[in-house]
Formats: C-alpha cells, structure tokens, sequence
C-alpha cells in the first residue's frame, strides 16, 4: 500500500494496512501528514496527563492517543512478528518488565532520572509493542514520564527523526548500540548539554 519506509521502520503488513481508518490516504506522505496531525493532538494530552506512565496502561493509552484517528489497532498490542522487537506472544509480560524496572530505578534512584528514561525508551523501541509507531510512541511516552518526575523532554523536537537524514540515522545508530549494551550514542545523543 505505501511505497517506502525510512531505514529502521517497522513495515506495515497487508492486514494492518486494511486497518486504516481515512478512506482517503493512499500514499505515504498523506499518511504521515494525517498521523502527525493525530500525535500532535496525543502530545497535548501528554502535556497534562496524569495517567502514571509506568504502568501497562499509559503504555497502551499513548499509543492510542497518537493514531485512535489513524489505525483501529491504536493502543493495541501487535499480533505478529516484525523485523525487530521481541516474539509478539511476549509484548504484554515485557512490557510489564520494563514498567517494573522503571518503578523501581526510579523508586531506588538506580539512575539519574533522564539516564532511566532514555533506557526505558531504548527498551521500549526494543520491545516493539505496535504494528507501528513504535519509535514515535517510545518518545511520547518517554516526554510524558520525563514530566511526571519534574524533568524536561528530550530534544526530540530539534531533530527529524521521521524522514530519512543525518538525524535519523544518528538515532538509529545509537538504538542499536544500546541493543549491545553500549549506550555511549544515545546517551552523547539525549544526554548531552542536559
């Protein structure tokens, strides 16, 4: 149905694509237009949630905020594999794990609170909850914990880490270093003038 994806994007299958709720998008671009209208309206909800992000649930209802316009699969786990995340049966007891870590480093002061949320949001992109989103998904939900606990968001918003470029590439590069346990990128990417 959409004729490319950015490097790293998760494909979207045929019976995902069937699933989308405008009639009238037919290419990719319309697409992104029509999904960045929907997460900017997710996004000023986040402003002022108060739904607790560690939880299962504000998990889910991120996700569901960012394309309920979009997708009928908003906010629902994914029923597939994918060419990254973990095994699909197993979303929801990791998913359940990572909340768990974060309630607890955050409770332990395990790590400095923006060196947690940039590896729960490594985790996050990890897992892979969603046919789609993930990336953007990990981000909010991210912004939303960050808020929660008197920090500022990361500088996301200075970058487009949606289209393919310098940025993208950048971000992709430190997610999968961090797959081996090295966060040197992604921390030089977020964490850096902190």
């Amino acid at each position: 149905m959409f004729e490319s994806e950015p490097d790293g994007a998760t494909p979207i299958d045929p019976d995902e694509a069937a699933d989308l709720l405008p009639a009238h998008i037919h290419t990719r671009d319309e697409l992104n237009l029509w999904e960045q209208e929907n997460i900017l309206a997710a996004a000023l909800w986040a402003e002022r949630a108060r739904t607790p992000a560690l939880t299962q649930h504000a998990v889910r209802e991120v996700h569901r905020r960012m394309f309920d316009r979009t997708w009928a699969w908003a906010g629902k786990y994914r029923r597939s594999d994918k060419n990254i995340g973990v095994h699909w049966p197993t979303i929801a007891e990791e998913v359940l794990n990572l909340v768990k870590d974060g309630v607890f480093w955050m409770e332990n002061g395990t790590f400095p609170i923006d060196e947690a949320a940039m590896r729960l949001h490594h985790r996050m992109v990890k897992v892979h909850p969603f046919p789609n989103g993930n990336g953007r998904h990990a981000r909010l939900w991210c912004d939303l914990l960050l808020r929660q606990t008197g920090r500022p968001p990361f500088e996301w918003k200075s970058r487009d880490l949606d289209a393919e470029g310098e940025a993208r590439t950048a971000y992709i590069t430190s997610l999968r270093a961090a797959d081996n346990n090295d966060y040197g990128p992604l921390r030089e990417l977020l964490l850096v003038d902190r």
